[in-house]
C-alpha cells in the first residue's frame, strides 16, 4: 500500500513538473519567475475610481489518502486495517462587494469533507453516503469603515482605523491559526484543534456577533462579541464536562498582533501560513475565547454543574527570505502555544472526513480515540504547535518546491501520557497560490482505554490538489 502510495505521489508530482514544462513560452516570462504571478482578481468594478466593486473568488482541495486505521475499524461494513481515501476537503465560492469607501459586504459559500463515504445521505444509489452534500454559507457579514484604512477623501493612509461588522462571520479570536486562510496554508490542511468549538458551538468555525477590527499603528487587532450555536448534549454520571451551553451566555473573543516588519493586509479575516517570500514578516500575538456556563458535567445522577470556557493561545509568525534575491529562498515558522479550559478532564475526539466504523466482530485492543483516523483532538490542558516551510531557490520559472515539517505536542489533563504527533511534506506550486500539490505524510499516537497511555501509532499519507482564484 505504501510502495503503491509514494509511486502516485513520484508521478504526480513528476506530471506535475512536466506539465509546466510543456506550457508555451512567453517571453515576459524570462525575467520573472511564474510562481510569482498570480492570476488576478475577478472584480466587476461599477465605477471609474473602483471604489464600488463586485469581487469573486473560487477554490477547491482534492484529497486522496492512505490510512492506517485504529484498530478495530470496519469500512462500509468491511474490516479494514488500511483504507485508500478520496474526496473533497474544501470547495469554496466567495462574493465581497464594497458599495461605497465605507461599505461592504462578504459572503462564503460551499461544502466541506466529502469523502467516498461520508457528507452526502444514507443508503445506496441516488442518495448514497458520499452523495449529495448541502451547500451552506460560511461567511455572511456586513462591514462599515468607521475609521477607514485610507482617508475617503484625501486617499491618505490612517494609520489608525475601525471597521465594525456584525453577521455569520470569521474574525475569530485566540490564534493567527484560528483566522487562518486554508488557501495558503504552509501544510496540506490545519490541525483543527486551532478551532477550539469547531462544529459544536459554531458552524465551521464562525458564530454570529458583531466584531470590530482595524490597526493602531504597527498593532493589529480584532475583538467579537458573539452568540454560540446551541448546544445539549448530556454528560454521563461521573463523566467529564461536555458541550451545553444551554444558558445561553455571550461568547467573548480576541486577537491582536504586534507587526515589527511589514504590514499585512486584512482585506477579509484571512491570514496567509505562507507569502513565498513576497512579504518580509515577523509578528507576535496573542488572543483569547471566553463563554460562561459552556460546559456541563454530571457528578451525581440527577446532579448538574456548569462550567465556563477559557482558550488563551499566544504565537508568532516569521517569513524571511534567506540569501541573494535572485535565488528566491524564503524561511516560514509559525509556532503556537494554547490553553484550554474546558472543564476537569475534558477530551475531545477527531478524525478528518473518517472513513471508519466499529468492527462488532473485532476482539483485539480498541484505541480510547475509536476507529478510522479518529485522534484526541483537544481537551483541557496545553498544546503547542510548530511548523516550518523553506522555499528552494530557483530551479525553473515554471514551478517552486517548499519542503515542511509540523511538530504537535498535546499534554492534556484527561490523558497520562503527553501526546507528540508528527507531519512532513512539501508543497509543488505549480502557478503561486493558485495552484499546487501537496503532499504529506502524518503520524498520531493511539491511547488504552484503561491506562490512558500510547500503546501504538498510525500514519496517513495524503495527497492534495488545489486550485484557487
Amino acid at each position: 500500500m505504501k510502495n503503491i502510495f509514494f509511486s502516485l505521489i513520484s508521478c504526480c508530482f513528476c506530471s506535475g513538473i512536466i506539465w509546466s514544462q510543456e506550457l508555451p513560452e512567453k517571453k515576459e516570462l524570462k525575467s520573472e519567475p511564474l510562481f510569482k504571478n498570480s492570476l488576478g482578481e475577478m472584480k466587476i468594478k461599477f465605477d471609474e475610481s473602483g471604489d464600488k466593486f463586485l469581487k469573486f473568488g473560487i477554490s477547491s482541495q482534492v484529497w486522496f489518502r492512505s490510512i492506517e486505521n485504529n484498530p478495530g475499524t470496519a469500512v462500509n461494513g468491511v474490516p479494514q486495517d488500511n483504507t485508500t481515501d478520496a474526496g473533497l476537503r474544501r470547495v469554496r465560492i466567495t462574493m465581497q462587494s464594497q458599495l461605497s469607501k465605507g461599505y461592504s459586504v462578504f459572503f462564503q459559500f460551499g461544502i466541506n469533507n466529502q469523502s467516498f463515504i461520508s457528507g452526502g445521505g444514507s443508503g445506496t444509489g441516488a442518495n448514497g453516503q458520499g452523495k449529495k452534500p448541502g451547500m451552506f454559507f460560511m461567511d455572511a457579514y456586513n462591514e462599515l469603515a468607521i475609521i477607514p484604512k485610507n482617508d475617503f477623501y484625501t486617499n491618505k493612509e490612517n494609520k489608525y482605523n475601525l471597521y465594525l461588522g456584525a453577521g455569520l462571520h470569521s474574525w475569530n479570536g485566540v490564534s493567527r491559526m484560528t483566522n487562518a486562510s486554508t488557501t495558503k496554508l504552509l501544510t496540506a490542511d490545519l490541525p483543527v484543534f486551532n478551532f477550539p468549538n469547531i462544529e459544536v458551538s459554531d458552524q465551521f468555525s464562525r458564530q454570529f456577533g458583531i466584531f470590530v477590527r482595524g490597526d493602531l499603528d504597527r498593532i493589529n487587532y480584532r475583538f467579537s462579541v458573539n452568540k454560540p450555536f446551541a448546544t445539549d448534549r448530556k454528560p454521563e454520571v461521573g463523566g467529564i464536562p461536555i458541550e451545553n451551553n444551554g444558558s445561553g451566555k455571550l461568547a467573548y473573543s480576541g486577537y491582536a498582533m504586534y507587526q515589527f516588519l511589514e504590514k499585512e493586509s486584512m482585506s477579509t479575516s484571512f491570514l496567509p501560513g505562507t507569502y513565498l517570500g513576497t512579504k518580509s514578516i515577523l509578528n507576535v500575538g496573542a488572543g483569547f475565547y471566553s463563554n460562561k456556563e459552556a460546559m456541563l458535567s454530571q457528578p451525581q445522577e440527577g446532579v448538574f454543574k456548569k462550567h465556563n470556557q477559557l482558550n488563551l493561545g499566544i504565537d508568532t509568525f516569521m517569513e524571511i527570505p534567506i540569501g541573494s534575491k535572485e535565488k528566491e529562498m524564503t524561511l516560514s515558522l509559525y509556532s503556537v502555544y494554547y490553553y484550554n479550559d474546558l472543564g476537569k478532564n475534558n477530551l475531545r475526539v477527531n478524525g478528518i472526513m473518517n472513513p471508519g466504523t466499529a468492527d462488532p466482530n473485532f476482539t483485539g485492543t480498541v484505541a480510547a480515540e475509536g476507529f478510522g483516523n479518529a485522534k484526541y483532538l483537544v481537551g483541557t490542558g496545553s498544546i503547542w504547535y510548530t511548523q516550518t516551510g523553506f522555499l528552494l531557490p530557483n530551479l525553473s520559472n515554471k514551478f517552486k518546491l517548499q519542503p515542511f515539517v509540523a511538530y504537535h505536542y498535546k499534554d492534556l489533563e484527561g490523558l497520562n501520557q503527553v501526546a507528540h504527533f508528527y507531519d512532513i511534506g512539501a508543497n509543488l506550486f505549480v502557478f503561486s497560490q493558485n495552484a499546487k500539490i501537496v503532499a504529506q505524510y502524518s503520524s498520531r499516537p493511539l491511547f488504552d482505554q484503561t491506562t490512558k497511555r500510547v500503546f501504538d501509532r498510525k500514519g496517513e499519507f495524503l495527497l492534495s490538489f488545489q486550485v484557487a482564484l
